[in-house]
């Protein structure tokens, strides 16, 4: 094995351990409620059980700034714990690639650029995911386990989600998801910029793939943990799984 080599398979290895670290943080964080006050899957038995929840967490939460910045870290831990198993792959290429081109430098600073960039992008969506979260529940539409209480709205929800999956927009995002090599090589920029753009870039893909199926936590509930995990698979089995569209088809008929 040339030196090139070792080092190649040396920073693939750290850079492997670091997500996977990043990412039983997240799960971690996320199993213990997230700073809810009761762990997730208190709250997934809570959801089943409506009468069980504390009249603490059943009372009205008066939205402050510290409430919002707990459901808006709530929300991105959730995201990085769901998604990031399934961009390890692409980090990965990532870091490859940069330190191909530059062998005399370490990719480190690149790749947890590119790695930022992602979940800033996600970061977005968390935003979006709160404001929505404060109007459902000011219109009163929104349980103490953070799920959708009208049928009308959970219905238009999963109809919205299941169209979603049938769109031109869909196919091209997960196009990208499934070979990001292109942006990879066509995109890359040199720096710690170019790679947090990078990263974000792919992210808004990920994000235009995924936005809609993660919306559904307000249906199952933000804090269901079968929610959670069975989002996490599917969004493995999308990426990962056969090619050939019955996947995303069959999901958007059955939603």
């Amino acid at each position: 094995m040339s030196t090139a080599e070792w080092l190649l398979r040396r920073d693939r290895w750290l850079t492997a351990g670091a997500l996977a670290v990043l990412a039983v943080l997240a799960w971690a964080y996320t199993l213990a409620g997230a700073g809810l006050g009761m762990s997730a899957m208190d709250m997934t038995r809570a959801g089943m059980t409506p009468t069980s929840v504390p009249a603490a967490v059943m009372g009205n939460v008066t939205w402050t700034i510290p409430h919002a910045a707990i459901m808006l870290a709530m929300w991105w831990v959730m995201m990085v714990a769901m998604m990031l198993p399934s961009v390890a792959p692409v980090v990965l290429l990532a870091a490859a690639i940069n330190h191909r081109s530059n062998m005399q430098q370490a990719p480190f600073g690149a790749t947890s650029a590119f790695v930022s960039g992602y979940l800033l992008a996600w970061l977005f969506f968390c935003v979006c995911a709160v404001a929505v979260q404060w109007v459902l529940q000011k219109t009163g539409q929104l349980s103490a386990t953070m799920h959708v209480t009208s049928a009308y709205v959970s219905a238009a929800l999963l109809i919205a989600a299941g169209a979603w999956q049938f769109t031109p927009a869909k196919r091209a995002c997960l196009k990208h998801c499934r070979g990001p090599v292109e942006l990879l090589v066509r995109w890359r920029r040199p720096g710690t910029w170019g790679a947090l753009v990078m990263g974000a870039r792919h992210g808004g893909y990920c994000l235009g793939c995924c936005w809609f199926l993660m919306a559904l936590l307000f249906v199952g509930g933000a804090m269901n943990l079968y929610w959670i995990v069975g989002l996490s698979l599917y969004v493995l089995l999308e990426k990962f799984g056969p090619r050939g569209g019955w996947v995303e088809g069959t999901t958007g008929t059955a939603l």
